[in-house]
Order: C-alpha cells, then sequence, then structure tokens
C-alpha cells in the first residue's frame, strides 16, 4: 500500500474519531468559549460542520508537510476535500429531512461518516490527478472564509435554518 493510501485510511478513521468525540467536547469542557469556537455548541447543522472542517484541518496540519515532497498537489487536494466534506452535511442533511420532513439520528450519522470518506476520496484522487492544483490559492481563501464564518457565527448566528437546531 502507498504512502497517500496510509494517510487516506489515516485521515478517515481520524477525522471520524476526533469529529465524533468533538460532539461532546463543549459540554464536556462545561461551555468553554475558546472550545465552542471549533466544536459544535448547539444541534444546529452549522455546528455540526465542524466535525469535519476543524478535525480534517488539524489532519491536514500533520498530512501536508508528510506528503507535499512525493505528492505535490496534497495541499490543494486536502483543502478541496475539506471544503466538500464540510458541505456535504447540509446539503444532504436538508436533502433528506426536506423528503421526509424530520431528522433521523443515524441518518445524521451516516451523513457525517459518507461526507467525512467523501472528503478524503477527493483528496486522494485530486493529490494523484493534479487537476486543481492552479486553483490553490482560492481554496486557501475559501478555507480561511469558512474558519472565519466558523468563529463568527457560532455566538453571531444569522436567523437561517442552517443555524436553527432541527
Amino acid at each position: 500500500m502507498n504512502k497517500l493510501k496510509r494517510y487516506t485510511i489515516a485521515g478517515i478513521l481520524f477525522v471520524t474519531i476526533l469529529g465524533t468525540l468533538a460532539h461532546f467536547f463543549y459540554e464536556w469542557s462545561n461551555n468553554n468559549v475558546i472550545v465552542g469556537l471549533f466544536t459544535p455548541i448547539n444541534e444546529s447543522t452549522w455546528e455540526h460542520m465542524k466535525l469535519i472542517f476543524f478535525p480534517m484541518l488539524i489532519f491536514s496540519f500533520i498530512a501536508i508537510p508528510r506528503l507535499k515532497e512525493e505528492y505535490p498537489c496534497i495541499t490543494s487536494s486536502v483543502l478541496l476535500g475539506n471544503v466538500i466534506g464540510t458541505a456535504l452535511i447540509p446539503i444532504m442533511f436538508f436533502t433528506y429531512t426536506g423528503i421526509i420532513g424530520y431528522s433521523v439520528l443515524i441518518l445524521d450519522i451516516a451523513i457525517f461518516t459518507f461526507a467525512v470518506i467523501c472528503a478524503f476520496v477527493v483528496t486522494y484522487k485530486l493529490t494523484i490527478s493534479c487537476r486543481i492544483q492552479d486553483y490553490k490559492n482560492i481554496l486557501y481563501v475559501t478555507v480561511c472564509i469558512t474558519l472565519i464564518c466558523f468563529i463568527v457565527f457560532t455566538f453571531r448566528p444569522p436567523s437561517i435554518a442552517l443555524f436553527a437546531a432541527p
């Protein structure tokens, strides 16, 4: 098994485990404001998007330095993988709840797991193909804006369904 495949599998496991645990970090920290910036503070879909975004960002700080020499397109690929995985949560959640009219915990867990796997499959395939390397700067900006939005909207959420508890 090549190095990229090993890191892909490790990333899926890392983000799935850390993301699952992160669901409880805010409560376990006695509602610490700093912890709340990076982990869900309520049951809104927006807050649950943090379950992929921040663990995958942490994993990227581990993986990119170890892989970038052998795989020069890893940075742009991880950035896009993170954006796609994070975006899949509200897309799939609002699609299925719009169809059936309510949320189901097992489907929510399945969405999270599927989104993590998709994020890393995208990362893997784009790392190999290098098709998005030219967009690395746009992806950096996108991830930075997303990070800023997570911090700002944690305590000042807009009044739309994405920020409301289901």
